[in-house]
């Protein structure tokens, strides 16, 4: 009787427990869906005021689903402004100068990673300590540089800086690649592999993770940047997505053209989404194992 009361006792611990955690992960997935929820309104906000007429997007209380919808918007947009020419620059400057992160980072990564040379960890501390300077004080006389180079006008200032690196990718590869063991580098080079061959057959093909998370922050940055592309892309036919988003509001003095705005501000943030979702596990990857070693 004994045996089977403490075997009844366990089961129903056992039965409570399973129950427990149950209702734990349910309040769990209804917190985050909550989160979730809250974080995706602004978007369906802006899907939504693309399709509405300019006064339907100041009702109050809101108005979340149009009726009818206007996809005629769209239509118009496109009609209006040079919504492709503003992607196709926007497309190049982004592809090439996230190209120049991503390969001149790598290369610097694995340098201070890997090689042994005098002052590697002060010229490396310098690099981190650039992170501190702001843009505002390095915009004037990085303009004037420019300047006399001509390249202001062109697309050269928003590319080619890219192809020198950047602190933070730079150092968050170089933490990815010090978590890869050395003895797969030893064993390359026992082999007769040279140091690029050992970089570019080993080294990359493990930090395929830390690649794509410093590849989708160097796509995000160079697709939404405003600044740079305003101070130097002075022609219209030259403006990126995001010029010609800040344009939009002043063409037609006098007319309210929010939701054409709207309309542009959907297609500029998709493709965002799009490399988000694609990337997602590799980033979340990339991320956790990048400060596994100091």
């Amino acid at each position: 009787m004994a045996v089977q009361a403490n075997t009844q006792r366990i089961m129903t611990s056992s039965a409570r427990a399973r129950r427990t955690r149950l209702w734990g992960r349910v309040a769990a997935h209804l917190v985050l869906a909550a989160g979730g929820l809250v974080m995706l309104m602004p978007f369906f906000w802006l899907v939504s005021s693309s399709l509405k007429a300019p006064y339907e997007i100041y009702v109050f209380p809101p108005k979340w689903i149009p009726n009818p919808p206007r996809w005629e918007n769209y239509v118009q947009v496109f009609e209006s402004v040079p919504v492709m020419a503003y992607a196709a620059n926007t497309l190049l400057i982004t592809v090439l100068a996230s190209l120049g992160v991503v390969i001149s980072s790598s290369l610097a990564a694995y340098s201070f990673a890997r090689l042994r040379f005098k002052g590697r960890d002060a010229v490396f501390a310098l690099i981190l300590s650039t992170i501190m300077l702001p843009f505002a004080a390095t915009m004037i006389p990085v303009y004037v540089m420019f300047t006399k180079l001509g390249w202001v006008g062109t697309f050269l200032p928003l590319i080619v800086p890219a192809w020198f690196g950047g602190p933070i990718t730079i150092f968050l590869l170089r933490q990815f690649f010090r978590t890869i063991p050395m003895e797969l580098e030893d064993a390359a080079r026992i082999d007769g592999a040279s140091r690029p061959r050992i970089f570019a057959t080993i080294i990359l093909p493990l930090a395929r993770p830390a690649l794509t998370v410093v590849t989708v922050l160097a796509l995000l940055h160079n697709w939404n940047d405003f600044l740079a592309p305003l101070i130097y892309l002075q022609k219209r036919q030259m403006y990126t997505m995001a010029l010609g988003l800040n344009a939009l509001q002043y063409l037609e003095g006098g007319l309210d053209w929010t939701h054409y705005v709207m309309v542009l501000a959907t297609f500029m943030v998709l493709p965002v989404l799009i490399i988000y979702f694609l990337a997602q596990r590799a980033l979340t990857e990339g991320i956790v194992l990048t400060g596994m070693k100091g």
